[in-house]
């Protein structure tokens, strides 16, 4: 290292960043991201704060809304915030939760002894990342006011503004997002609120939340309350799948302050669904309690199994891939003190939650199949039957095997691989039928563009069992191709192109080969999917040429526009499939990183996607028939690359 006279490191060198200050600075540590999800996340802190007082039982009704201009409204009939001086900040303690981090009654025990969210500084964060926050506080017959601005300055000190009835109790937070935090967007998706709303009502039964959208012409406003609770939520889940018995099971016990709550029920699919939340978070990645409810499920299922002689001596145990098959299941736990693992922290890691999870479950599912033989049978039939198609599809999966990474001659799908061998510069078309496949091939830049042709439609994965899915072909070269392996032998770090496109031709069943991808995808390579790796092609509809001057237009309505900007004497063709499409037209339209336009596939909501795969693909045909006509492109995010 060189010498520097001039070179001082002092404490004046060290930045000291004071109260919501911090927030503003690094949002990322407080909110993960600033992109849309970070958006959302906003009126999930406020929205937690008022379901921690139903969790405590003084609140039984939340409204949330979306007033004009993407501002959040979320009202509770809980207790109201204290309006009273703190007694460490010397103002009032409304003010204090809303600016100071890390003050609230999540920290001290006294308030809840259960509460949502992650980390509890909800309140002061949404009004650091807001352009204003406005709240009102109805306590002991008077009702209060306090507004925050430019990233939650007090502009209006908590002042009584007026009387109300005895009776009226609760507290109401307004706030609208600062764009200059949120730069991607501050426009909230229906959709997400909806569903999260709807989640939050079936794991709180004791609860109603309302929810409405005021930024249309005609408002849209909807009520959610589901006194069944989470076997609700199981049986919604199923709504399109044809189930095995009407009533979901149903475990519910505890041990101290902390509560365990379980339902589950069997269709007739192959697909486990399991969704655990600990405090009305969805733990995504699993945890303690969720290791508690399989490996408890598969010891109940082999005990009851052989205790009733439905296995031979010498049969092999069930492994938990037979006991899960077809299950929709749903845990929840309510703990005092959550500890969370993983970066995303959607891992629960108390130890203590495993043994309790296991000793509830344990007694109950095993007097459940005592208590209902014909039931019963049916599970275990199922996991039978479940184990032995397990064993076949472990020798159709050999075949999915490469010795190394270059062996890709021989593959039945034809690859035309590229030269690169770097995965973040790779990427794959997947081309419906050799004729588009063989444009493809012509045209790409064969430097780093890999081109897989498919021979018509790929084997609809929601109805088929592991060993029919290896044996099909068009499945296989994907597997090969892609290099990550599948199933217990998945490795993300392995996966080849870092774009894998969907390329199918424009009309309904180019939609319908696009499900079955993604529906194989989805069950499959899920990894893949939520990694941001997955991407569909936009061919033009239209090739419009007055003269020497060409245009491509990819919906009617730019064509109309093209037909505006040319007048008269215009040669229009109509694109019925990429097969029509010259190599220099498909590359210029669809594949010149330069002017291609890609809409990236995402998995922002499992339950969700699984609820939609299964009306797709599932048993009742209508359903999707409509669904696919109405929503050919699927996909909500456009990424131009």
């Amino acid at each position: 290292m060189e010498n520097r006279d001039d070179y001082s490191y002092t404490s004046k060198d060290i930045q000291v960043l004071e109260g919501l200050e911090a927030v503003r600075k690094r949002p990322g540590m407080y909110i993960a991201t600033t992109s849309s999800r970070g958006l959302h996340h906003l009126v999930w802190e406020i929205v937690d704060n008022a379901i921690d007082e139903a969790l405590a039982g003084y609140a039984d009704r939340v409204s949330v809304k979306i007033l004009k201009d993407n501002i959040i409204e979320v009202t509770d009939n809980g207790r109201g915030m204290p309006v009273g001086i703190h007694e460490k900040t010397g103002i009032s303690t409304v003010e204090t939760i809303f600016t100071v981090l890390h003050a609230g009654g999540k920290f001290g025990g006294g308030a809840y002894k259960v509460s949502g969210g992650l980390h509890g500084v909800g309140a002061s964060v949404v009004n650091a990342l807001s352009e204003f926050v406005e709240v009102n506080v109805k306590i002991n017959g008077k009702e209060y006011y306090v507004r925050f601005e430019n990233g939650g300055k007090t502009v209006a000190p908590l002042k009584e503004i007026g009387k109300c009835s005895p009776h009226e109790h609760g507290t109401t937070v307004r706030f609208k997002a600062d764009p200059l935090i949120f730069t991607e967007t501050t426009v909230y998706d229906y959709e997400t609120l909806y569903n999260r709303l709807q989640e939050l009502a079936f794991l709180n039964p004791f609860l109603k939340i309302d929810f409405t959208d005021e930024r249309g012409e005609e408002p849209k406003f909807v009520e959610f309350e589901y006194e069944g609770g989470i076997s609700e939520y199981v049986k919604f889940l199923n709504k399109d799948k044809k189930v095995m018995f009407e009533e979901p099971i149903y475990v519910k016990g505890g041990e101290g302050d902390i509560q365990v709550e379980i339902a589950m029920q069997y269709n007739d699919g192959f697909n486990a669904n399991i969704y655990s939340f600990c405090n009305n978070v969805n733990t995504q990645e699993g945890g303690t309690h969720e290791d508690g409810f399989r490996n408890t499920l598969t010891r109940v299922i082999n005990n009851y199994a052989k205790d009733q002689n439905m296995m031979k001596k010498d049969d092999e145990l069930l492994q938990g891939d037979d006991v899960r098959e077809g299950i929709t299941a749903i845990i929840s736990v309510k703990h005092p003190d959550p500890q969370y693992e993983g970066q995303t922290k959607t891992k629960l890691g108390n130890s203590e939650v495993r043994r309790i999870v296991s000793t509830i479950f344990s007694e109950q599912l095993d007097r459940f199949l005592m208590e209902n033989p014909a039931t019963a049978k049916l599970i275990v039939d199922k996991a039978l039957i479940a184990s032995k198609a397990r064993m076949a599809a472990k020798k159709a999966r050999e075949l999915t095997r490469r010795k190394n990474s270059l062996e890709i001659s021989s593959l039945p799908g034809k690859l035309a691989d590229c030269s690169s061998r770097d995965p973040q510069l790779s990427e794959i078309y997947i081309v419906e039928g050799d004729s588009a496949g063989g444009s493809a091939k012509q045209g790409r830049n064969s430097k780093y563009q890999a081109i897989l042709p498919l021979r018509g439609k790929i084997l609809n994965v929601e109805k088929a069992r592991l060993h029919q899915i290896f044996d099909n072909n068009e499945i296989r070269s994907m597997i090969t191709a892609f290099g990550c392996g599948i199933d217990d032998e998945f490795d993300i770090t392995k996966l080849r192109y870092h774009k894998i496109v969907i390329m199918t031709d424009a009309d309904v069943d180019g939609a319908h080969i696009r499900i079955l991808l993604l529906t194989f995808f989805y069950r499959f390579f899920k990894e893949v999917l939520e990694g941001g790796y997955v991407y569909i092609a936009q061919p033009p509809l239209y090739r419009a040429q007055k003269g020497n001057v060409i245009k491509y237009a990819y919906s009617d309505d730019e064509l109309d526009k093209i037909k505006a900007e040319f007048g008269e004497k215009i040669n229009i063709q109509r694109y019925k499939g990429l097969g029509e499409m010259d190599p220099d037209q498909l590359w210029e339209t669809t594949m010149d990183p330069e002017v291609r336009i890609l809409k990236q596939v995402n998995v922002d909501n499992a339950m969700e996607a699984d609820k939609i795969f299964s009306m797709l693909m599932g048993d009742e045909v209508e359903p999707r028939k409509q669904y696919i006509i109405e929503n050919a492109h699927f996909v909500k995010n456009l990424d131009i690359v």
